[in-house]
């Protein structure tokens, strides 16, 4: 019965979310409230588990989150990330064009978010196209599957990060299993993909509407200083987690590497930077700074609150005895509990369109599969967040911002970015099962 108490609550999300047109953040506490109910708790107790998972969720989140998003306005409102556009694709040259993009789409959306990264670097991919006479698919491509890739797959980005918090796994490991498997599905996806025929065929006529400010070279910061401040909260988590796996238990240097490494404090560490960096080294004003700082803010304030309500309904599931249940009924599941969650995330995505909804919920039912089995957390991340991207389609905000930027037709748009989506989601399930077999 809990199984099914917990089928009807995602029925009832797909009802409000896609038939009512409720706003997700709603429609996830109406189901939490909903499951907890038909499972026998009470209404005080429904609330007490609503508000535990709200806060346990965004009481790291929260400071990750919006210290992130300051990195990432103050590298793109500086310049920096244009910076680190146009000096790679100089260094890798016309012949390795597609490389190169791929490598800016990778380093800046470290910092920035999915929605963001496409708006800044759309005009970058557009000059090249028209620069060198190519399709803007061709180079659109990889960018597109670079940002795509880091925003399901690596943490500091909402999804992964937040998945992460919820099955408690370690944020170091997370990024380096992350970058692992990330490497290998943007050059699938990224550049192999472009170069099919059917792909290449298509050749959109280029939308000139999406300029975007252009800034001097007197204006931007440098290519070193921009990557290594948009780097920072890798460059610490990744040192934080080699040095656990490497030193051992008690050594003095741990307490320092957990420290920095911490992912609040690598991104608070980060945004101080870039602060200097991107900020006053450039001879902003403070006002300036400010107006990026609270702008940042806005970008990321509805993403807390539905992130909060994916909590929610993961600690009703909790509380309710869900998570018992699954954990003493492991025998009925004859397979990879990797590939039960990457199957799970893919029915929701294919039901809710949103990948960070899809991410959540989709954390909340198989959280008890990671003690039950003793699976990697940090695996159970990225195979969720792999799921989460599996073939965007109409439902899906992020599948019409791309229509309208290559502005290609709907069937094109499934044609090109919803396989796109596909590749990285089966690249994702595959490293994650590779990797489980070695560790």
């Amino acid at each position: 019965m809990p199984l099914l108490y917990v089928a009807l609550g995602v029925a009832l999300l797909l009802f409000l979310m896609l038939r009512l047109k409720i706003h997700c953040f709603v429609a996830l506490i109406l189901v939490a409230l909903f499951v907890g109910l038909i499972q026998g708790m009470s209404v005080l107790g429904v609330l007490g588990s609503i508000k535990s998972g709200v806060g346990g969720t965004l009481s790291n989140l929260a400071l990750i989150m919006g210290f992130g998003a300051m990195l990432g306005k103050l590298l793109g409102d500086s310049g920096g990330a244009q910076r680190i556009a146009m000096t790679l694709v100089d260094k890798f040259g016309e012949k390795n064009i597609q490389l190169a993009v791929a490598a800016t789409g990778f380093i800046v959306g470290f910092a920035l978010f999915f929605e963001v990264g496409i708006i800044l670097l759309m005009p970058l991919v557009i000059t090249l196209a028209l620069r060198l006479r190519i399709s803007l698919l061709y180079v659109g491509i990889p960018m597109a599957a670079a940002i795509s890739v880091t925003h399901c797959f690596l943490p500091p980005h909402p999804g992964p990060t937040a998945i992460a918090n919820i099955f408690n796994a370690d944020m170091g490991k997370t990024l380096i299993y992350g970058v692992i498997i990330a490497i290998p599905s943007i050059i699938i996806s990224g550049i192999f993909f472009a170069r099919i025929p059917y792909i290449r065929r298509m050749n959109p006529e280029i939308h000139m509407g999406f300029a975007n400010r252009e800034f001097s070279e007197s204006e931007m910061p440098g290519f070193g200083v921009s990557v290594f401040t948009a780097l920072i909260p890798v460059i610490l988590m990744a040192l934080r987690a080699i040095l656990e796996m490497t030193l051992t238990k008690g050594h003095p240097i741990l307490p320092y590497a957990e420290f920095f490494g911490d992912p609040v404090v690598a991104t608070l560490i980060a945004a101080i930077v870039a602060l200097y960096t991107f900020g006053y080294k450039r001879g902003k004003t403070v006002s300036e700074i400010t107006t990026s700082i609270e702008s940042s803010a806005k970008l990321i304030a509805m993403m807390l609150l539905i992130i909060g309500a994916g909590g929610a309904f993961k600690q009703v599931l909790i509380d309710s005895g869900v998570k018992d249940y699954i954990a003493s009924n492991m025998h009925a599941f004859s397979f990879s509990p990797i590939l039960l969650a990457w199957i799970i995330a893919v029915i929701l995505r294919l039901a809710l369109g949103s990948a960070t909804v899809t991410a959540l919920t989709t954390g909340g039912i198989v959280f008890p599969l990671i003690q039950a089995t003793g699976v990697s957390p940090e695996l159970m991340v990225l195979a969720v967040g792999s799921g989460s991207v599996f073939f965007s389609h109409v439902n899906d905000p992020g599948f019409w911002m791309i229509k309208e930027y290559f502005n290609l037709s709907v069937v094109d748009t499934l044609k090109s970015w919803s396989v796109l989506e596909t590749i990285i989601s089966i690249c994702g399930l595959l490293g994650c099962l590779a990797i489980n077999a070695f560790i």
